[in-house]
């Protein structure tokens, strides 16, 4: 029957506890990150689409009309399947967007003209409720275009409650 002294238990713990020093953290940032790989990446894919879009179109309809919160139920805790025709709203089929696999966010692309500067905006936004407890979790892409220029994307993401 072998016993462990003092000092091997204190370098097994030492050892231990500098194994857990590195992972852990290692592993909540990629957590982290998983769960924002879905909203950014569906609104970079969104925005690009939304773009490339506009610059096929005279500027007064720069981009597509509004397209409602899709899913219209934000996911709560969960990732969920939608039915295939919950993306084919005009919106959404003109921006080649839909999500086929299971997701835990909703998205919505409104569109305006602003009749003084004739200036065209678009806000593309993913609502998510990642622990399913009512707040949500917003991200908000933002582009334009004024006239006589091309369409772009502007700087920045307004970003609420990144992983609530």
């Amino acid at each position: 029957m072998s016993r462990w002294s003092a000092l091997e238990l204190s370098v097994a713990f030492a050892i231990g506890g500098s194994v857990l020093a590195v992972a852990v953290p290692a592993f909540i940032r990629n957590l982290h990150a998983s769960k924002l790989s879905e909203p950014l990446d569906n609104l970079d894919r969104l925005v690009t689409h939304a773009v490339a879009y506009a610059e096929t179109k005279p500027q007064e309809i720069s981009f597509p009309p509004a397209a409602p919160l899709t899913p219209a139920e934000v996911p709560r805790g969960a990732r969920v399947t939608d039915p295939p025709e919950i993306w084919e709203h005009l919106t959404w089929r003109s921006l080649d967007f839909r999500i086929e696999e299971p997701h835990a966010f909703s998205f919505k692309f409104e569109s305006e003209l602003d009749p003084v500067t004739r200036v065209m905006r678009f806000v593309a936004t993913a609502h998510g409720d990642l622990d399913g407890d009512g707040k949500l979790s917003t991200f908000q892409v933002r582009g334009e275009r004024v006239p006589g220029q091309p369409p772009r994307v502007l700087p920045g993401m307004f970003v609420d409650r990144e992983v609530e």
